[in-house]
């Protein structure tokens, strides 16, 4: 009996390129490089987390965000503008009133991130404990390790 095996994740992103429907994230010059660097930022996770309940004002997101610094967060949401990513409307009141909201680009990055933080949150135990474990095993002689 001939088993055949299904294909390996890489060979359908290689299968895709093929087509020419995408993108090459392996290629270094590939601009999806760019926008996985984009989404790989903690700060545009975050916000499109938040965001995919409906448009927030700045000092809701900063409040639900906790350490990120007015500067850093309002760098991360004008790149995620440009990237169309979010909207940014503003209202013509006193004082000025600006919401944010994601795109439909915005919203259909929503569920994967979704996903990827469920991931995170149901391995993070697992993850702790493989540092450890890697630190117990790489320590330095007299760093930590009661071997002497």
């Amino acid at each position: 009996m001939v088993t055949i095996a299904p294909p390996r994740l890489v060979d359908r992103f290689r299968a895709a390129r093929r087509t020419g429907e995408r993108g090459d994230l392996f290629d270094a010059d590939c601009p999806t490089r760019l926008l996985l660097d984009r989404i790989g930022d903690k700060w545009t996770v975050l916000v499109v987390l938040l965001l995919s309940d409906g448009p927030m004002r700045f000092t809701e997101l900063r409040t639900h965000l906790g350490r990120v610094a007015p500067k850093v967060l309002t760098q991360s949401l004008r790149r995620m503008e440009r990237d169309g990513l979010v909207t940014r409307r503003i209202f013509a009141e006193v004082p000025p009133r600006v919401e944010y909201t994601l795109t439909e680009l915005g919203h259909s990055l929503a569920e994967p991130i979704a996903v990827i933080g469920d991931w995170a949150e149901l391995n993070m135990p697992r993850f702790i404990a493989a540092q450890q474990e890697y630190d117990a095993a790489h320590a330095a002689p007299g760093e930590g390790s009661e071997s002497e």
